[in-house]
C-alpha cells in the first residue's frame, strides 16, 4: 500500500463525474476526498489512498492529494493527467471529453459505495460550507486546530474518531502492511 496518484485522480475524476461532469472547486474537491477516505476508514478500517492526512486551515487534507493538485508533482508521469486538467481559477476538472466511470480501473466496488456516500451527504454543500462542517468538532473530532500551520492527523485518531473497535490493531495492521509494500518495491527496484 504506498500512495497512488493516479487512484486518488480517478477519486476526484468520480466526483467530478457525480456532479454531472462540472469542474469540482478545488477546497471541494480536496474536503470530499477526505470524507471519503473516512468513510472508508469507518466501514473498513481502512482508507482508500495511503498518504498522511493533516490538518490545516481550512480543515483536514490528504497532504499527497492536495500537492497534487497543486501541480507539486509530474503530474503526467504518475498518471493524474490521464484524468484531470490543472487546476484553472480554484477548479479541477476532467481531463477530457468522455471520461466514464469504465475508465477508472483503479477503484474498487467497495471505494466507489464510499464515494457515492459521501457525494449524496455532501455533494450538494459549497465549498465554503463543507469547511465550516469539517471545522466542527462534532463532525470530525480528529481536525485540530494548526494555528495556520499543519499538524497530522494520525489514522488511529481518525479510527476512534468514526467508532472502529480495536483502532490499535487496524492502525498496527496499516503500518505493517505500509512495511511490507516499502520491502517489495525496494526489491523490484534493486
Amino acid at each position: 500500500m504506498s500512495y497512488e496518484p493516479r487512484k486518488a485522480a480517478q477519486l476526484i475524476a468520480y466526483l467530478i463525474l457525480r456532479s454531472g461532469g462540472q469542474p469540482l472547486n478545488v477546497l471541494k474537491a480536496v474536503k470530499l476526498v477526505y470524507l471519503v477516505d473516512r468513510e472508508s476508514i469507518r466501514n473498513f478500517g481502512f482508507p482508500i489512498l495511503d498518504e498522511k492526512r493533516c490538518s490545516m486551515p481550512h480543515g483536514p487534507v490528504n497532504s499527497l492529494t492536495y500537492g497534487h493538485i497543486n501541480g507539486d508533482y509530474d503530474l503526467d508521469a504518475c498518471g493524474w493527467s490521464d484524468f484531470l486538467e490543472d487546476r484553472e481559477h480554484h477548479n479541477i476538472a476532467l481531463a477530457r471529453p468522455g471520461i466514464s466511470g469504465d475508465d477508472l480501473d483503479e477503484l474498487s466496488d467497495a471505494d466507489l459505495h464510499c464515494a457515492d456516500a459521501v457525494w449524496d451527504r455532501f455533494g450538494d454543500m459549497t465549498a465554503w460550507q463543507l469547511r465550516d462542517w469539517t471545522h466542527d468538532p462534532r463532525n470530525i473530532p480528529e481536525w485540530e486546530d494548526p494555528n495556520g500551520g499543519s499538524t497530522i492527523i494520525p489514522l488511529q485518531r481518525i479510527l476512534h474518531a468514526v467508532g472502529v473497535a480495536n483502532a490499535e490493531e487496524f492502525a498496527e495492521a496499516a503500518a505493517t502492511l505500509a512495511h511490507i509494500d516499502k520491502a517489495f518495491h525496494r526489491a523490484m527496484v534493486n
